[in-house]
């Protein structure tokens, strides 16, 4: 069965790819989307069965190098798969229509639409395979894959630097898990992930925690966690919208799936682990939330969100870790259940706010939030899915975002009140830090939807023509729809997700202990869903009432001011200027501006840059140290071509030389 599914699942893709080399351009994006639907339909069913106790399991022979490769698809993969499914599905029905704009480039759209299928298989298989070298290879395919992706405008400079950015931090990721795995097999013979779990049972706890952190660091970089997050606002700002949306909603998610899938089979002190992702993730939550909003460009500034996002998905996995560490079944089922939650709905608004954004950049030609204004007016339909995207990140009832939040800061407050004195201390300060992240996550939103749809249109290059499309709109109120499922039935969700927290909780505890959880959460869900429906009857009223009458239509009262102009507005900087202004400290905001010691000032202009501090630390300075050291070496490059073969000679002398002369140095030691 597994042979026969992997060779239909090959040779689907090599269908699809071949129609995609040969078929008009018009018709790429549907080939695309049947090769997506193929592909999901087949996993899904894997996945379904995985979740409802049927796990899949088998082993296909590779030859004399690979041997028997495992192929494991438990609760946990089940869930990751059609987390994936999903997102990408929305992802390839969005980007068709997205990429009508470029269908003059035949070359570059078919190797787009192929790089996306292809990056969909190799994400499946990731949480398929249970092998080490096969593992790689499917992450290398992952990589490369999104890599392409993200390019797709290689014209463009900055959207080059960016992809490369990407593509060399990923392999240090692959570097991190590489040595994991070869220190596995060197001493066990065997590549099975099984063997993982054999080999740290019988390592020394510093031993066991150190190979923890080996793949922890490789997977940390993938997911975006502070200090290795440099790569994400460049590639998530670089690609096209609905790329943007695959690799926030679900790319950075294969790092969530390696540290949980890690954490099943590296048995080390749950306790050391469970706090250094804890103090970890708060960190990344400050911190990405902090930089989103002070950003200017829009997939920017949502790209940080995905840091801070990141950030409160491992504050789940710690308080899980924790909870074992402690023996409280209750903490360790919230925790886990609270970052397996977001996980998900981080899956859903975050590819919706990036997909309406990018209706937004196509309607308007710009990302820079200062330039635009009062969209609302000509894209109602755009400016409501942004509006829910932003209230479900912001963790507002009834949406998805409320779920998983309250469920980690339900077990925040299980922690202070069960643990002992010093992890209440620690887990104190970690719910400070999760109530400010969402108020600061309000900060930015409220920033950004106000200044984007709100108020009069700052420049008339930018203001939209009309609303886009159905076919570019149907994906974005796809994705509402569990967005609200989630949020008002709760309850389902998490006895559908039991299966994949029992693999680290163990079996018979979790429907018992959560019962007083969920129903909290669903009494809060329907008064939310009730609120909002009561919110919609109110408009269809005032609607019907006024349908007879012709609406008058006035400029917004401008404070008395004779002669209003869209300059007046606040801009995206000055809205956050007492916030920027009170953590100055931990910024780096560079700021020009023009003089205005004039007694009659010429028009000036004041632009901020906000810079990434530890990204002008941990990558800026070593690479300028680097440049500065190479170019000591520039008098070899001096153009003489008698120089040239005088290094050729060299060269050839050590490599003859060299072996010899340390031979001969053995030998004298030995005698």
């Amino acid at each position: 069965m597994g042979l026969s599914l992997t060779i239909a699942v090959f040779s689907s893709f090599i269908v699809f790819s071949i129609l995609l080399v040969f078929i008009k351009n018009k018709w790429k994006g549907l080939i695309a989307i049947a090769a997506i639907l193929v592909n999901s339909l087949i996993s899904s069913w894997l996945a379904i069965r995985a979740i409802t106790g049927s796990i899949f399991t088998t082993h296909l022979f590779a030859g004399p190098v690979f041997g028997d490769i495992a192929i494991r698809i438990d609760a946990l993969s089940g869930w990751f798969i059609l987390m994936i499914n999903f997102a990408v599905i929305t992802g390839i029905l969005y980007g068709s229509r997205y990429m009508k704009t470029f269908e003059k480039r035949t070359s570059d759209i078919t190797l787009h639409y192929i790089c996306y299928i292809l990056n969909h298989l190799a994400m499946i298989a990731i949480f398929c395979v249970q092998h080490a070298l096969a593992f790689l290879c499917a992450w290398e395919l992952m990589a490369l894959s999104s890599f392409m992706l993200v390019i797709f405008e290689h014209g463009k400079i900055g959207t080059l630097k960016a992809g490369i950015n990407y593509f060399i931090q990923s392999h240090i990721s692959v570097l991190f898990l590489t040595i994991a795995f070869i220190w596995v097999s060197s001493k066990t013979g065997s590549y099975d992930f099984k063997a993982i779990g054999g080999y740290a049972a019988g390592l020394k706890p510093a031993l066991g925690f150190l190979l923890f952190l080996c793949f922890f660091t490789g997977f940390a970089i993938k997911a975006g966690f502070v200090p290795f997050h440099t790569w994400l606002p460049r590639a998530h700002a670089a690609g096209p919208s609905h790329v943007s949306g695959i690799m926030s909603g679900v790319v950075i998610k294969l790092g969530i799936y390696g540290i949980l899938r890690i954490l099943l089979l590296i048995k080390v002190d749950d306790l050391l682990v469970g706090y250094t992702i804890l103090i970890l993730s708060a960190i990344s939550g400050l911190y990405g939330v902090m930089l989103a909003i002070i950003q200017h460009n829009l997939k920017k500034l949502l790209a940080y969100h995905s840091i801070e996002n990141i950030g409160i998905i491992g504050l789940g996995i710690g308080l899980g870790c924790i909870g074992l560490g402690l023996n409280n079944p209750l903490l360790s089922f919230v925790g886990f259940a609270g970052a397996l939650i977001h996980t998900i709905n981080h899956s859903l608004y975050k590819p919706l706010l990036f997909y309406s954004a990018g209706t937004v950049y196509q309607a308007t030609h710009t990302q820079d939030i200062d330039q635009l204004g009062g969209i609302i007016r000509k894209m109602p339909h755009t400016a409501g899915l942004f509006l829910t995207g932003a209230l479900g990140i912001c963790g507002l009832p009834p949406l998805n975002g409320f779920i998983s939040e309250f469920l980690i800061f339900t077990g925040l407050l299980i922690g202070i009140a069960t643990g002992p004195a010093s992890a209440g201390i620690l887990l104190a300060t970690i719910l400070f830090s999760m109530a400010l992240i969402g108020g600061l996550a309000m900060l930015c939103f409220t920033k950004a939807f106000g200044i984007i749809f709100l108020g009069t249109p700052r420049h008339e290059d930018h203001v939209p023509a009309g609303e886009a499309g159905w076919f570019r709109l149907f994906p974005q109120y796809l994705i509402v729809l569990p967005m609200l499922l989630i949020g008002i039935f709760p309850g389902i969700f998490i006895r559908l997700i039991t299966p994949a927290i029992s693999l680290f909780t163990g079996p018979g505890q979790s429907p018992a202990i959560s019962a007083e959880v969920v129903g909290t959460m669903q009494t809060i869900g329907l008064s939310g869903a009730g609120f909002l429906l009561l919110c919609v009857l109110i408009f269809l009223a005032k609607k019907r009432i006024t349908s007879g009458k012709s609406p008058k239509i006035s400029p917004t009262w401008a404070c008395g001011y004779s002669a209003p102009t869209p300059r007046l507005q606040y801009t995206g900087s000055s809205f956050v200027r007492t916030y920027r202004k009170l953590i100055s400290p931990l910024l780096m905001m560079n700021k020009s501006e023009g003089n205005i010691s004039e007694v009659f000032p010429r028009p000036i202009h004041s632009h901020t840059n906000p810079y990434d501090k530890l990204e002008a630390g941990l990558i800026d300075a070593p690479v300028r140290f680097l440049r500065k050291f190479m170019n000591l070496f520039d008098f070899l490059q001096n153009g003489s071509e008698q120089a040239y073969i005088l290094y050729g000679v060299v060269f050839i002398i050590a490599v003859v030389s060299i072996p010899v002369i340390i031979s001969a140095v053995i030998y004298l030691i030995g005698i």
